[in-house]
């Protein structure tokens, strides 16, 4: 088993930018492309998220600083740290179950494409972590192996099942033909998303707001620009920060460049994906008239809309202020602050790019997450403990990504019920 989980460690070290274009290469041939035109579309998509994760790297570095001199400015002390999800993620393959349930959860996948029960081929295996930490979560409340893969499954069918049904808002919304989008850490934000979005659309003044960026940018002129709206946040998140002038005005410039760039890495990222996307299609035409199937990626694509970003961005001083205001929550936000482009990425899109309406369903769903990473905190603590990955100085732990994602909260919940009743 150490053997394997070595191995398996191994290839997912190399990262999504060399297994995807393995990956794709791989579909290309089986969908009957040109080895030459496969080839050139999994080197296409690896180039593209080689710049996708620069960018990301960017405003990680940019923002994590920015939010930890806010903290520290503002006096904040609350007694569970959010570690984020990198550093879950890293427990998360270091779980007793890993090696089980990555080749169960692609087997599972590709079983309920068969039988037409799912339109999502998920390529996104690094990825699959967010079904493995639901089989963790599984394993450390009961003991049981079963129970941690019934948790996988149930994480990973969550997950499928909000990917076909918002492929359609992907593809409109973001342009992303034949794309959808089953990162655990975007998908289970949508249910939520959806519900608080249509009650903030109908809040008296709110509902006639037309606050996307192309109506900011036809009222404010280049002050409206994707670009000007990052260094116009940048700016004032440097500021409440306590930055000094020159800092400030680094911060504003990563934050535009951030809203420059990602747009165009995902445009690259797309030059390799519409040749796959079309064979993908043309051989479902003839095999299965009429069947649709969905091609599934990691939600990075839809983090460089310049809507997501803005309202991203917006939403990191008032996540960090619904963590002081909020009665009850123990979570200081701060390793995931940098990520809330993939929380929202559903939210901008159901709202239609509506960058007022998107901050404030935001707003609501965030506060919703705080609760729900507090009450996750034991368990996360526990499977940090597990791969000896305890930051040091921190008694408990947990993560926005992770015990403030509904979908795992809610196996969390199921697991602790079953094991109650001794079933497990």
């Amino acid at each position: 088993m150490d053997k394997v989980l070595a191995v398996v460690q191994y290839i997912l070290n190399m990262g999504p930018t060399v297994i995807l274009p393995i990956t794709i290469l791989i579909l290309g041939l089986i969908f009957k492309i040109k080895f030459s035109k496969a080839l050139k579309s999994g080197l296409t998509i690896g180039i593209g998220f080689v710049g996708i994760n620069l960018v990301v790297n960017l405003l990680t570095t940019t923002l994590g600083p920015a939010a930890q001199a806010m903290v520290e400015r503002f006096g904040l002390s609350l007694t569970i740290i959010d570690v984020g999800w990198p550093m879950t993620a890293s427990a998360t393959w270091a779980s007793p179950v890993a090696p089980l349930l990555i080749p169960i959860c692609l087997i599972v996948n590709l079983i309920l494409i068969y039988f037409n029960k799912t339109k999502t081929l998920n390529i996104d295996l690094w990825n699959y972590w967010h079904f493995i930490v639901a089989g963790a979560t599984g394993y450390i409340v009961t003991g049981s192996y079963v129970w941690a893969i019934i948790c996988a499954i149930i994480m990973e069918c969550l997950v499928l099942y909000t990917a076909d049904k918002t492929a359609p808002y992907v593809q409109e919304f973001y342009g992303l033909e034949g794309i959808c989008l089953p990162t655990g850490s975007t998908t289970s934000f949508a249910p939520l998303g959806y519900l608080v979005g249509k009650v903030v659309e109908k809040i008296p003044g709110i509902n006639k707001l037309n606050a996307d960026p192309d109506s900011i940018q036809k009222r404010f002129g280049i002050f409206g620009e994707p670009m000007m709206m990052g260094i116009i946040l940048g700016l004032i998140l440097g500021t409440l920060a306590g930055y000094e002038v020159s800092e400030i005005f680094n911060v504003g410039m990563s934050m535009g460049a951030v809203m420059f760039l990602m747009p165009r890495m995902v445009k690259i990222l797309m030059e390799g994906l519409v040749p796959i996307s079309e064979a993908v299609r043309d051989f479902l035409q003839e095999k299965y008239e009429g069947r649709d199937l969905y091609i599934g990626l990691d939600a990075a694509l839809a983090t460089g809309h310049p809507s997501v970003l803005s309202t991203a961005l917006i939403l990191v001083p008032i996540t960090l202020l619904l963590a002081v205001i909020l009665p009850g929550n123990k979570v200081l936000p701060f390793g995931d602050l940098a990520t809330i482009p993939f929380y929202v990425a559903f939210i901008v899109c159901f709202r239609k790019g509506n960058i007022v309406q998107s901050v404030i369903t935001g707003t609501i769903v965030l506060a919703i997450s705080l609760y729900m990473s507090t009450n996750y905190a034991p368990v996360h603590t526990e499977l940090l403990q597990q791969a000896n990955m305890m930051p040091e100085g921190a008694a408990i732990v947990s993560s926005i990504d992770t015990g403030g994602n509904l979908f795992k909260w809610a196996i969390l919940k199921l697991s602790q019920l079953v094991s109650g009743l001794g079933i497990f």
